[in-house]
Parts: structure tokens; sequence; C-alpha cells
């Protein structure tokens, strides 16, 4: 049997798509920080982060720079 691009593993032909409830949960964290609650975002983000670290790195990398940004100083105006 001939191997066809319809038999890639479903783990190697998602790990390039982003996963829409991790889409759907870096906006809802990003939106809680623009509200004024950077520190439950941030516990929210780690969270997250400690998740999807195993199964998920693409995953944990966008939480990952999500907290990273969070945790930023501000620039001075």
């Amino acid at each position: 049997m001939t191997a066809t691009l319809n038999d890639t593993p479903p783990a190697a032909a998602t790990t390039a798509v982003a996963n829409p409830l991790t889409e759907l949960l870096a906006a809802a964290v990003q939106a809680l920080a623009e509200a004024g609650e950077v520190d439950r975002a941030c516990r929210i983000a780690g969270h997250a982060c400690a998740a999807l670290r195993h199964d998920d790195p693409a995953g944990w990398r966008r939480f990952n720079v999500l907290l990273h940004r969070l945790t930023r100083p501000p620039r001075p105006a």
C-alpha cells in the first residue's frame, strides 16, 4: 500500500493548525488583562501553559508568549 497525504497521523496533521479552543482562551485571557485583571489573566495563562506543555507544544508556545507579554513592564508614556 502506498502512503498518501491522507495517511498523515492525526498528531502530525494538527500541529501546524491553531487549536480553536486555544485561540478562544488566549483571546479571553487578553481581554481579561485589558479589563485590568492582569494578575488573574497571568494565572490563567500560566495554568494553560502547564496543561498544554506535553500534549500541545504550539498551544504551550501561544500561552507562553502571551504570559511574557502580559508580565512585561509598561512602556513609559
